[in-house]
């Protein structure tokens, strides 16, 4: 257990040193915040679990947005080669710290998010993501959107997050604007 555990820590520091490269200076913090809440949800978080979570956006700049066309298809396209990328690059380094192929295997599954509403630990992750995004992005991201929009977003984002990340998003310390238009969402109203 603990070549394991050094393992994790190992792997962590690498996949940390490569988002303190972000120019833009978000990804190490995303990263971070990611763990937080993980660990906050499931104490007990799987060793490939919490690795997934630390390099679900490993090195997201590499790939920006403007490279792909502004239409709903590039986005989707964007998104499938983030996919692919965050998990060749954590794959990279958990041969380079010494997983084992099924471990790395599950970390690359997890980071594709891959069975999605079949897998409880892909569930979980995708609980994650959507609470670091409601908890920390959301209210910026909700700045020069109008409402309709908004309320399609919330209502698909609501869509992905399980009972479990119902209720801890209905803790998360928000505004009254983005309490209101979470509300409105998960009501149906338009």
């Amino acid at each position: 257990m603990a070549e394991a555990d050094d393992r994790l820590t190992r792997a962590i520091e690498r996949f940390d040193a490569l988002n303190a490269q972000d120019p833009y200076g978000r990804e190490l913090t995303y990263a971070r915040r990611m763990t937080q809440w993980l660990l906050k949800l499931e104490p007990h978080a799987s060793q490939p679990l919490q690795l997934a979570a630390r390099a679900q956006h490993l090195m997201r700049w590499s790939i920006p947005r403007d490279s792909f066309p502004k239409d709903r298809a590039g986005y989707i396209r964007w998104r499938t080669t983030l996919y692919d990328f965050h998990a060749d690059r954590a794959a990279e380094v958990l041969r380079d710290v010494g997983w084992d192929p099924a471990t790395i295997d599950r970390v690359r599954s997890l980071i594709r998010k891959q069975d999605l509403k079949t897998d409880p630990e892909a569930q979980l992750l995708e609980d994650v993501v959507c609470l670091v995004f409601l908890e920390n992005d959301f209210a910026d991201f909700a700045h020069d959107k109008d409402e309709p929009k908004l309320l399609r977003i919330l209502r698909k984002t609501w869509g992905k997050m399980s009972p479990r990340g119902h209720a801890a998003a209905m803790t998360l310390p928000l505004g009254p604007k983005e309490r209101e238009l979470i509300g409105k969402a998960v009501a149906g109203e338009t």
